[in-house]
């Protein structure tokens, strides 16, 4: 045989791989260099026609701007066609998340960060979407008309939310993904990234965002679903290969969902002393948990595998201290909860927020874990678990008795009732209920019981409190000495004429964050009082006022070294010259004026 053909044998396998690499991987880089990019073949039959579909209806999302009881800022904005695309500006037509920025996480409220949290999972908030039609996805566009740039990752679900079977088997694949960038552009603008093939047809996708690069809200008007019935094929149409290309990245590219078949990387399977290990067993007992403390669990799960020395440091409890699952909700179930329970039984941190939905964990699977893994916890954060029901929080309030922080935002399905067991945790110092379905008649009752009985309280967020009034502030205002972050934003009822926000001002000089967003009525007399009395101020959001001036801005940004963000969109005396002005003078501090185009 000619010495050539082993030759093309070796070539043709590096070109298979590279075909393979291209077909897998689509990022950003790829979108902007189509001369890389492996196009779908282009002789697609009329059979095969592309589908274009606005998305059918919202099924699920981590957080919204508007109220349950509205359109206006609310995720339901992105279900059909454009309402405000092509046209840039601040409109209530569009789908717009919580919170932007770095600011949510520089105020006392903010929560510390887990442990083994993997660099490549840096999503904030989630938005899924379903389509009349289940299609090969060939492209995904999202029409956003404002501060662009905070899609991170775009994914698809094997699952129909309409067939009346459920299936036997739930995937989730990423189509696209990136690291957060920053857009220098608020303009409007078609998202189009180059998305990989994937080999089922979906009518379910999923958006997650990070909006903490944003100098204001996103804001996505709809999302556009292209694709064909049948599974596309391959054109072999590739000119330049990218050595990088040739890494093995696979785990990087899982590495939101590393713990799949948890039950096989911690199977108890025979182990090896194996060869010499250089020592490494006669270091301090300690310095090796050191060491390992700095994997991640999906490493922490590999090393286990290796030698019995490493399954017993793998095992350890003291490696499972702060417990962060939120990263591998697309795999975790029942059997990953019973395979770690054996290892958690010192766990003070647990994150399972977006885990367990569609079926992927019971109440039971649950309960079981909770009932060996809960006597020690500490924090327990469960945002958009939606598998939780009421027996689960009666779990909570009897296997966690020292629990002090627990997160249920999102969870819209629990039931009123089912909050009651939240009084039994008697320690507990931080308790968040977003989005859920808790009924409260009379605000005013709450803030004069919180007022009498929470003496310490730091932290307390009323947004969208509709019928809390001056007399409930008062309350507040007198008991709760100590607090620093109060947020007020979209209270209708409360009113400057009144006396309540000056109260506020001369009862709480510990405040950090205030937000008034959206109340009218904050005048120079409320800034003045602010500027006299609470010199910690480092955020305030008095967004939509007619009657701040730039005169009392001045005195507040004199008087509040530590002033960070200011927020005067939609104030009708602050223009743009006083803005700018304002800024050269304060130029620390970031001074947000927005308005509709």
């Amino acid at each position: 045989m000619s010495p050539v053909f082993p030759m093309l044998t070796v070539l043709t396998m590096f070109y298979y791989m590279c075909l393979r690499r291209r077909a897998r991987t689509a990022t950003r880089g790829d979108m902007m260099n189509t001369h890389r990019t492996i196009v779908p073949n282009s002789r697609t039959s009329p059979l095969n026609a592309e589908v274009v579909q606005y998305a059918k209806e919202v099924v699920d999302f981590s957080s919204h701007y508007g109220s349950e009881n509205s359109m206006s800022y609310t995720m339901w904005n992105l279900a059909g066609v454009p309402n405000v695309f092509p046209s840039s500006g601040d409109f209530t037509q569009t789908a717009v998340f919580r919170t932007y920025g770095t600011w949510w996480d520089r105020c006392p409220s903010a929560s510390r960060p887990f442990r083994r949290t993997p660099s490549n999972f840096q999503s904030q908030d989630y938005v899924e979407l379903t389509f009349e039609q289940q299609v090969y996805p060939t492209a995904v566009h999202v029409l956003e008309t404002y501060h662009p740039g905070a899609v991170i990752r775009i994914l698809a679900c094997s699952a129909n939310p309409y067939s009346p079977n459920p299936p036997a088997e739930v995937r989730w694949e990423i189509l696209w993904s990136e690291r957060p960038t920053k857009v220098n552009a608020s303009q409007a603008r078609q998202f189009k990234p180059c998305i990989k093939q994937i080999n089922f047809p979906t009518n379910l996708i999923r958006l997650e965002v990070n909006s903490s690069l944003l100098d204001y809200y996103t804001e996505l008007d709809a999302v556009v679903l292209h694709g064909t019935k049948d599974k596309p094929l391959l054109s072999l149409k590739t000119s330049l290969v990218d050595m990088n290309d040739l890494e093995d990245d696979d785990y990087e590219e899982k590495g939101g969902y590393g713990m799949d078949d948890l039950n096989k990387k911690f199977s108890s399977a025979a182990l090896g002393d194996g060869p010499n290990n250089g020592y490494f067993d006669k270091l301090p007992y300690e310095l090796i948990q050191l060491i390992l403390n700095h994997l991640s669990l999906p490493d922490l799960c590999r090393l286990a595998q290796t030698c019995r020395l490493l399954h017993q440091h793998c095992c350890d409890p003291l490696q499972y201290i702060h417990l962060n699952l939120q990263p591998y909700w697309a795999k975790l179930d029942d059997s990953s909860l019973e395979f770690l329970q054996a290892r958690c039984a010192l766990v003070q941190w647990l994150n399972l927020s977006w885990t367990g939905n569609r079926g992927f964990i019971s109440v039971s699977g649950f309960s079981r874990f909770l009932k060996v893994c809960g006597s020690e916890l500490l924090r327990l954060e469960l945002s958009c678990s939606h598998f939780l029901n009421e027996t689960c929080l009666e779990v909570i309030s009897e296997m966690c008795p020292n629990l002090q922080d627990l997160n249920l935002s999102s969870c819209d399905k629990l039931p009123p009732q089912a909050f009651g067991h939240i009084a039994k945790l008697c320690s507990l110092k931080r308790l968040v209920l977003y989005r859920t379905k808790v009924e409260i008649e009379d605000y005013d009752v709450i803030a004069s019981m919180i007022g009498a009985k929470c003496k310490s309280l730091r932290t307390l967020d009323l947004w969208r409190c509709k019928n809390i009034t001056e007399n409930g502030i008062a309350e507040l205002a007198s008991g709760c000495a100590l607090l620093e972050e109060l947020d007020l934003g979209w209270c209708p009822s409360l009113q400057s004429s009144t006396g309540c926000f000056a109260r506020l001002a001369r009862q709480l000089p510990n405040l950090q964050k205030l937000f008034l967003t959206a109340n009218r009525s904050v005048c120079d007399t409320d800034i003045e009082e602010l500027a006299s009395n609470c010199t910690r101020l480092q955020q305030l959001d008095i967004l939509g006022t007619r009657m701040v001036s730039p005169a009392s801005l001045r005195k507040l940004l004199e008087s509040c070294k530590d002033l960070s963000l200011l927020d005067v969109s939609f104030c009708s005396q602050i223009d743009n010259r006083a803005v700018i002005e304002l800024n050269a003078s304060f130029p620390k501090v970031f001074i947000k004026k927005s308005f509709t185009q």
